[in-house]
């Protein structure tokens, strides 16, 4: 399996696992009265399931972000660009355009 798949079925794992944390303290706390919501209605199972499901897949998405800019290149230790001359700009033959203001926003007539 590639190190990248393993990486993120890993860190969906343990996203999935912050989740069922989160949603139990949820429920623990009674936050918004959720407890008494979902031990009181015959679909309470089914709404802690899906809080848990998309608590998970956020939770997962962000440990796999988290964990990919985490990742240390190597290939950043030599320096890239900025050896080139500098640009000489030969100021002898610019030539001053006049351009007339218009009565815009700020300006006046």
């Amino acid at each position: 399996m590639p190190k990248l798949i393993r990486l993120y079925i890993t860190q969906a794992a343990i996203g999935f696992g912050l989740a069922g944390v989160f949603v139990a303290m949820l429920l623990w706390f009674n936050i918004a009265n959720l407890w008494h919501l979902v031990t009181h209605s015959d679909m309470g199972l089914l709404a802690v399931l899906a809080l848990w499901v998309s608590n998970g897949v956020v939770f997962g998405g962000v440990q796999f972000a988290i964990s990919v800019m985490r990742i240390k290149d190597d290939d950043d230790d030599e320096p890239r660009g900025g050896h080139r001359r500098p640009i000489r700009v030969d100021t002898s033959r610019m030539i001053p355009v006049r351009v007339a203001a218009r009565g815009g926003r700020g300006q006046r007539r």
